[in-house]
């Protein structure tokens, strides 16, 4: 199948001074909520309103396997990948935790995980393959399994449309699926490839060193094969399904005109190939927290970004998307429900 066609358009900016002095007016000093102000902006904006709201937030998660796994990428068994996606069935996760504290729906996505799953509510198959292939000996995913994910992914975020969903986060499950976020980090910003490698699921130092041994193997692969820096290619050759399917469902959300809960590392993996692919998307995106994999700070300065906590996490599965979600709800709160000075009857500042 050939690559899916999204229509993405920046939002329009005409609302723009309207919001702004709805936001400056408030009784509050010009600026005082910082980054409240911005966030309230953008929100407006996207919803093309001045009394914007949030309704049935959500949050997918995408698992997936990775080849390059039993490798030695990562400090845990492959198998992981599917008893956590059955954690989250059963709602232990961290990410089951923050969605029901903050009332957020989960969906969980087997986006090609080597496990067979019995059916059951919540869980969407959209299984590409049992995992992808070894990138250490070639592409992980062939161009049409690449262009079959991003068209799933992309599916799944306009069912969740379809339920009513405006505000949108993305989360992840996948063994060794840091390494493939350092290499796509490392080939689309430029960052150098030890810059773009931590720790993941928590490698000793040995373990680290092997890590980057082994990136770099799988870097030297694919520059003397002739590989360069195109999104689409470095997905293929690197990324796991469920990073893939987290590109259409990036793009999906911006053409929906959902606000987008950006999390961690591998989930912003994905959106610097949807950025590349259609740079609208980004008007739809709030970054949400840094994450403590170094890879993070790279990605977060090559789209000049600033995230709203700074907490250490590394957990992903979306957990910074569901912890952030009630500044989304403030902000709205604010701007629908703060005094301006003249409905206050409160002195604005002397011009």
């Amino acid at each position: 199948m050939s690559l899916p066609d999204f229509q993405i358009a920046a939002p329009a900016v005409d609302i723009l001074p309207a919001l702004r002095h709805k936001i400056d007016t408030k009784t509050k000093p010009v600026g005082a909520l910082g980054q409240l102000e911005n966030l309230a902006l953008l929100i407006g904006l996207i919803q093309q309103s001045l009394t914007p709201a949030v309704r049935q937030p959500e949050v997918i998660v995408f698992a997936g396997d990775h080849g390059a796994a039993k490798a030695g990428v990562s400090a845990y068994p492959q198998d992981v990948t599917w008893q956590m996606v059955e954690n989250f069935l059963a709602g232990g996760a961290g990410i089951n935790v923050f969605a029901r504290l903050n009332g957020v729906a989960l969906t969980v996505v087997d986006a090609g995980v080597a496990h067979d799953f019995a059916p059951r509510e919540g869980l969407l198959s959209a299984k590409i393959g049992p995992g992808t292939a070894n990138y250490l000996e070639g592409a992980a995913m062939s161009a049409a399994q690449r262009d079959e994910a991003i068209a799933a992914g992309a599916a799944a975020v306009r069912a969740a449309a379809a339920r009513g969903c405006n505000v949108i986060g993305f989360g992840e499950m996948g063994i060794g699926n840091t390494a493939a976020a350092s290499l796509m980090t490392h080939c689309l910003t430029g960052a150098s490839l030890p810059e773009c490698v931590g720790r993941g699921t928590g490698l000793d130092d040995a373990g680290l060193s092997r890590k980057r041994n082994l990136l770099a193997q799988a870097m030297t692969r694919y520059r003397q094969a002739g590989g360069g820096d195109d999104a689409l290619e470095v997905l293929a050759q690197f990324g796991g399904f469920e990073i893939a399917q987290m590109v259409g469902a990036f793009l999906a959300a911006a053409e929906a005109k959902m606000l987008i809960l950006v999390d961690g590392f591998i989930v912003t993996s994905a959106l610097l190939v949807a950025a590349r692919l259609q740079p609208e998307v980004l008007g739809y995106c709030v970054f949400c927290h840094n994450s403590a994999e170094p890879g993070h700070r790279a990605q977060l300065d090559h789209f000049g970004a600033t995230a709203l906590l700074d907490l250490g996490l590394r957990l992903g599965e979306g957990t910074g998307a569901a912890l952030a979600l009630p500044l989304v709800r403030a902000a709205v709160a604010f701007l629908n429900e703060m005094a301006s000075f003249e409905s206050a009857g409160v002195s604005d500042k002397e011009a």
